[in-house]
C-alpha cells in the first residue's frame, strides 16, 4: 500500500487545531517576514525629507494604519485555518479567486527575484569588483538556498526564522548604534539636515504603501496561530517591530553613508563578514515567504500541488532576478496598489458572513463579480488618485464596490 504523503501546509484546507503553533513561533515567523530589506530603501526617503520627530510621526502613524489592516487579516487567517486563496475562494468565488491569486503570486515571484539580485550585486561588488559572473553565482546560489527553504514549507520557515530573526536585529541594530555614534552630534541632529520635502502624512504614506503588498499574504502565516487574537496580536506587534527596524536601518545608512541599507553602514564599519550575513538573512526571510505565498497562489489557479509550484516560482524568479532589479522595481511599486483591495474585501466577506465561514464546505460559487469589480476599481483608484494614500484609496472603493454587491445579493435572498 503506498503511503500518502502528509501536507504540512495544508494548501487545500483548513489548517486542524493540532498543527497550530505557539505565540513565539507565530511571532518569529511574521517578524522574519516584515525584515524586507526593500523598506529600507524608504527609511532612506523618510531620512531625506524628515527630520527626527516627524520620521517617528509617520512611522507611528502609518504603522497603525498598516498594523489595522494586516492585524485584521491576521486575526480572519487564524480565526478560519484558511490561506489567502482559501478565503478568496469564498470571496471571489471558485474561479474568481485565480484573480488574487495571479496577482499575489505576480507580486512575490517578482520581489523575490528583486531580492535575490538585492543580495547578489553589493555583495559581488565588495568581493570581485562586481563581475557578472560573480553577480550571477551568488543569485543562482541564494536562489537555490531560499526555493530550497519555501518548498519545505512552514516548518523550514520557521527554523530559518528562529535563525535570521534574532541575528538581523542584534546586528544589524548594533552596526546602527555604532554608526550614530560616529556621525555628528546625537540622531536628532543628524536627522535635522534633512530636506524637509516630506509630509508627515506624506510619510505615512510610504511607510502603509512599504509593505502592504506583503501584508496582504498575512492569512497565508497567520492561519497557523492558535486562534485568532493570537493571530492578530502577533501580526500587528511584528510589522509594528520589524518594519520599523527596517526604516531606522534605511535611515541611518541614508545619514551616514549616503546609502539605503544596513549592509553599506557595517561595510563602513568594516564589519564586512557580518554585512554578508546580515543582508542574506535579511532578504532570505523574506524571499522564503514571497516563495511560499507564490507557490500557494499558483496551486490554487493550476490545481497543483504547492511544492512543484514553489520550483517553478523560484527557478523564474532566479532566472529574471537581475532584469527585475534594473526594470521591474517601479511596476512592482504600481502594483503593490493592486493588492489592498483584495485584502479588504477578504475581511469584509468574514465579518459580513461569519455563519459561512464556519462551515468547512462553502456553497459553490463561481465568480463573484462585485468583488472582482472592487478590485480592478480600487486598484485603478489607487494608482491614478493623487490625494491621500494611494493604498487606502484603493481599499475604501474596493469595500464600498464589495458592500453595494453583498446588500444586493441579500435582498435576492
Amino acid at each position: 500500500m503506498e503511503k500518502e504523503t502528509k501536507d504540512v501546509d495544508f494548501a487545500d484546507r483548513a489548517v486542524p487545531v493540532s498543527a497550530r503553533k505557539n505565540m513565539t513561533t507565530m511571532f518569529m515567523i511574521m517578524l522574519g517576514f516584515t525584515f524586507f530589506s526593500a523598506s529600507m530603501w524608504v527609511g532612506q526617503e523618510l531620512a531625506d525629507g524628515l527630520d527626527f520627530w516627524g520620521f517617528l510621526g509617520a512611522l507611528i502613524l502609518g504603522g497603525i494604519i498598516l498594523g489595522i489592516y494586516t492585524g485584521l487579516l491576521g486575526y480572519v487567517g487564524a480565526k478560519t485555518g484558511l490561506s489567502l486563496d482559501l478565503l478568496s475562494q469564498r470571496a471571489f468565488g471558485v474561479k474568481g479567486s485565480y484573480l488574487p491569486s495571479a496577482m499575489i503570486s505576480f507580486t512575490q515571484i517578482g520581489w523575490f527575484g528583486v531580492g535575490l539580485a538585492m543580495f547578489a550585486i553589493p555583495v559581488s561588488k565588495e568581493l570581485l569588483g562586481g563581475s557578472a559572473a560573480a553577480q550571477w553565482i551568488l543569485v543562482i546560489a541564494a536562489g537555490v538556498c531560499m526555493t530550497a527553504s519555501a518548498y519545505f514549507g512552514i516548518q523550514s520557515l520557521t527554523i530559518v526564522s528562529y535563525i535570521a530573526v534574532p541575528l538581523v536585529a542584534i546586528l544589524g541594530t548594533v552596526a546602527m548604534v555604532l554608526a550614530v555614534m560616529r556621525g555628528d552630534g546625537s540622531i536628532i541632529d543628524q536627522f535635522a539636515v534633512s530636506s524637509g520635502s516630506l509630509t508627515v502624512i506624506g510619510g505615512a504614506g510610504l511607510v502603509v504603501g512599504s509593505f502592504v503588498s506583503g501584508g496582504t499574504a498575512t492569512p497565508n502565516f497567520a492561519r497557523f496561530a492558535k486562534n485568532g487574537k493570537a493571530g492578530m496580536i502577533t501580526t500587528v506587534i511584528a510589522f509594528f517591530i520589524g518594519n520599523s527596524l527596517m526604516f531606522f536601518f534605511g535611515a541611518v545608512s541614508s545619514i551616514f553613508v549616503g546609502g539605503n541599507d544596513i549592509f553599506e553602514v557595517m561595510i563602513r564599519l568594516n564589519l564586512f563578514y557580518l554585512a554578508v550575513l546580515v543582508l542574506g538573512l535579511n532578504i532570505w526571510t523574506t524571499n522564503d515567504n514571497a516563495l511560499y505565498s507564490a507557490g500557494l497562489g499558483l496551486a490554487n489557479i493550476f490545481h497543483q500541488k504547492k511544492k512543484p509550484m514553489v520550483l517553478a516560482s523560484g527557478i523564474i524568479g532566479t532566472i529574471a532576478s537581475v532584469w527585475l532589479y534594473y526594470n521591474f522595481c517601479n511596476w512592482l511599486n504600481i502594483l503593490n496598489c493592486t493588492l489592498p483591495p483584495v485584502g479588504i474585501i477578504l475581511v469584509l466577506s468574514y465579518f459580513m458572513n461569519r455563519k459561512d465561514y464556519e462551515q468547512e464546505q462553502m456553497s459553490p460559487k463561481t465568480v463573484d463579480w462585485f468583488a472582482v469589480a472592487g478590485v480592478v476599481l480600487g486598484a485603478v483608484v489607487a494608482n491614478v488618485v493623487k490625494w491621500g494614500i494611494a493604498s487606502i484609496n484603493g481599499m475604501v472603493i474596493a469595500a464600498v464596490c464589495y458592500y453595494i454587491g453583498q446588500v444586493l445579493k441579500q435582498k435576492k435572498a
